[in-house]
């Protein structure tokens, strides 16, 4: 793709670009999500790609539907990433967090050029740290490919039913945020964008924390201190992705404050509901026959803090808080 001529077309034209290609990467709830919603809403031609022997892969690939919603018959399937890299300039990867070093590496064997690679997904590295898309340019060209990530608040089993929401695009490059901002809105979905890229994925990131303590406190029925939560979280985290470089108002805009009612309070948050659960069951293994994605959602204080201590900064909900074993 010619990115020159692409940057001066995104100025003058606003009109969103049909009948795009587009390959997703993921098979999970989100990766699912996207590809009804590109090949449904968006009428995009739609190419999902999974590991062979995934069982979200083989499930979808076979059935078509999940728990969550039901793929229209145009989108295909393939379990060769060359042939999904190959297939789009539009990339969406959706998958879990902890894969992205992998794939990441996965992807730069075949040396992508002129693709947009929209990240479509939450999370921060257990062992360093980094955010998702610091991954991801360490592995592909940045100057021939663009980053952006797609985040804020959302179910797939509401959007799916029509339920309409609002979300956000970031990236460093102002131009490739409007472009895709263009490309992907619809009636169901409207997008903001952003290039503050830190403060994006870290706000989108640490939603989940407190999403985490909500429901505890949900299961400790003591919900009255969502308030407090809610005000004193936002705070800190702003403070954070000021540390990290970030633009602090970011925190109290769509990629956090503004998810807060998705993750805090409703029923589909599945870190509210696995906190919940916890307050309920007497062992971590217990808890996680009870709600299966338990050790992904475990992970996100961990690496929060985690990336804190990178960044000579604490946060003083988590580091003040004192449990014994009984608690």
């Amino acid at each position: 793709m010619n990115f020159g001529f692409f940057h001066l077309a995104t100025h003058v034209f606003s009109v969103r670009m049909i009948n795009m290609k587009v390959a997703v990467l993921g098979c999970g709830r989100w990766a699912s999500f996207n590809a009804w919603y590109q090949s449904n809403i968006l009428k995009n031609d739609t190419l999902m790609y999974g590991r062979a022997d995934s069982e979200h892969y083989q499930g979808l690939s076979k059935t078509r539907k999940n728990a969550y919603l039901k793929l229209p018959k145009a989108v295909k399937f393939t379990d060769n990433l060359k042939k999904a890299l190959d297939f789009a300039d539009h990339i969406i990867i959706a998958i879990s967090a902890q894969g992205m070093k992998e794939l990441s590496e996965e992807i730069s064997t075949f040396d992508p050029t002129g693709k947009f690679f929209i990240l479509c997904m939450k999370g921060i590295i257990d062992d360093t740290g980094e955010r998702l898309s610091e991954v991801l340019a360490k592995h592909i060209d940045t100057k021939s490919n663009k980053i952006v990530a797609w985040v804020g608040p959302g179910h797939a089993q509401e959007l799916s039913a029509g339920k309409p929401n609002v979300m956000l695009i970031a990236s460093e490059d102002q131009i490739a945020a409007a472009h895709i901002r263009n490309a992907f809105k619809s009636k169901l979905i409207r997008f903001y964008e952003s290039d503050d890229l830190i403060g994006a994925e870290i706000g989108a990131a640490a939603k989940n924390v407190l999403g985490i303590i909500a429901g505890l406190l949900d299961g400790a029925e003591l919900s009255s201190l969502k308030g407090a939560l809610m005000a004193r979280g936002v705070y800190e985290v702003a403070k954070l992705i000021v540390a990290m470089g970030g633009n602090h108002l970011t925190a109290y805009g769509i990629s956090h404050l503004g998810d807060f009612e998705a993750t805090l309070f409703s029923q589909n948050s599945h870190n509210r509901r696995l906190a919940k659960c916890f307050t309920r069951v007497s062992t971590i293994m217990t808890l996680r026959k009870v709600f299966q994605p338990a050790r992904r959602s475990i992970c996100w204080l961990k690496n929060i803090m985690l990336r804190c201590r990178f960044q000579g900064y604490a946060i003083k909900s988590c580091t003040k808080a004192k449990t014994t074993k009984k608690d």
